[in-house]
């Protein structure tokens, strides 16, 4: 007699189910005494629910046995349902699978027992014993894979409600203008997420969300925001937390916003959102993470570019007679003046020249642009025009 590793019983005789069949109202009956004694979860009152769930349970496993012997070719995908949905059942009642396996090997355990009293009363032989005990086994092996499918399906759907609940609660946590707070708070107690008292938003691409979002801090909220990845991170500046964001990070280019009160995460998000634009476009140099706190003057530029550019070409225009060369150094010169307020010395160490140099320098600037280094005004355009237009090559 040969048989099917998966499919045991399609080597068993027909016969040998309606051997079994008079003996199940009795094995029902003795499955369910020894899960309660032997099973500590499952040692209560056969009623309500549970108890309609374990005996169909049992009484479908038992049918379906007997009728994948007379007809093996019949498949079981009908009945699954019914394993799938204890197993569902055991993720809402809180507990892990652990009791339902062990009741499914006591049901094995108890239909071996008896089934082989019947088929040994029937005269079956050895062979035919054998098989019926590697086909029960395999059968229950079925019924605990659905009870697993259907936990998992369970876990899945209350792990999906949970991530769109959060997802709800950051788009308004970071919406502009600010969402009311009632509202806010009310997505919260939903999503079971506490509002903390500081909060930062993190910004980064949003083909990297899942990369990322699997080693940020497990209370962080995190979704596609805007075209990009949004997270948000309570107590940013708490023990560790800057490390574990850095290390999250790696080395993708990432902003953080500021750290504020929840309520001032709309801004924290803007900010980040526009330094992480700055990263993209090579506005903004940094290798992973950049703290958006230590670069507010050159996002400011960045994200006031079209403006800069108008001024640049007012400001910057006595340099276009210039060679390239000269007018590199022109610009230069004329940044190291701004930030130095004209001092020829600190000119000259900024400009990595010597002192002589920056003065013969220092005059020919002031031969070009005349009053205008005089001038407040014209000073402070100037340094922006430079900073922003990307025109300027370090010394």
């Amino acid at each position: 007699m040969s048989t099917s590793s998966a499919e045991p019983w399609r080597a068993l005789p027909v016969a040998v189910a309606d051997v079994i069949e008079p003996e199940l109202p009795a094995m029902t009956s003795d499955i369910l005494a020894t899960i309660a004694r032997e099973v500590p979860e499952y040692a209560r009152p056969l009623e309500g629910s549970f108890g309609r769930g374990l005996r169909t349970g049992v009484t479908e496993a038992l049918r379906q046995f007997v009728a994948v012997i007379r007809d093996p070719d019949a498949g079981r995908e009908q009945g699954r349902e019914v394993y799938r949905g204890l197993g569902r059942g055991e993720f809402r009642e809180g507990r892990t699978l652990d009791s339902l396996q062990a009741a499914y090997r006591v049901g094995a355990r108890v239909a071996w027992r008896r089934e082989a009293a019947a088929a040994r009363r029937a005269g079956l032989d050895s062979e035919v014993l054998s098989v019926l005990a590697e086909s029960i086994f395999a059968y229950i092996d079925e019924l605990s894979a659905d009870s697993v499918e259907g936990y998992a399906e369970a876990q899945s759907q209350v792990e999906g409600e949970r991530q769109r609940r959060r997802g709800d609660l950051l788009a308004l946590l970071v919406l502009d203008p600010p969402a009311e707070e009632a509202d806010v708070r009310v997505a919260a107690q939903a999503a079971s997420w506490t509002l903390p008292r500081s909060a930062a938003a993190l910004a980064y691409a949003e083909s990297d969300l899942r990369r990322v979002a699997r080693r940020l801090p497990s209370d962080a909220l995190i979704a596609s925001r805007d075209g990009a990845s949004c997270a948000v991170i309570p107590d940013p500046v708490g023990p560790g937390r800057g490390e574990q964001i850095e290390r999250a990070v790696d080395r993708l280019p990432a902003a953080l916003g500021p750290a504020g009160g929840w309520p001032e995460l709309p801004g924290s998000w803007s900010l980040a959102l526009g330094a992480l634009r700055a990263l993209e476009a090579g506005a903004l140099a940094a290798q992973g993470l950049l703290r958006v706190e230590e670069h507010l003057a050159d996002l400011m530029l960045f994200r006031s570019r079209a403006l800069l550019e108008g001024i640049a070409t007012r400001r910057l225009a006595t340099f276009d007679g210039l060679t390239s060369k000269a007018r590199a150094r022109m610009e230069q010169t004329a940044l190291a003046y701004v930030r130095n307020q004209g001092n020829a010395a600190a000119m000259a160490r900024a400009l990595h020249v010597h002192p002589q140099t920056a003065r013969y320098r220092l005059a020919r600037l002031r031969e070009l642009l005349g009053d205008d280094l005089a001038d407040p005004d014209a000073r402070f355009e100037l340094e922006a025009a430079l900073r922003a237009t990307g025109r300027v090559t370090k010394p």
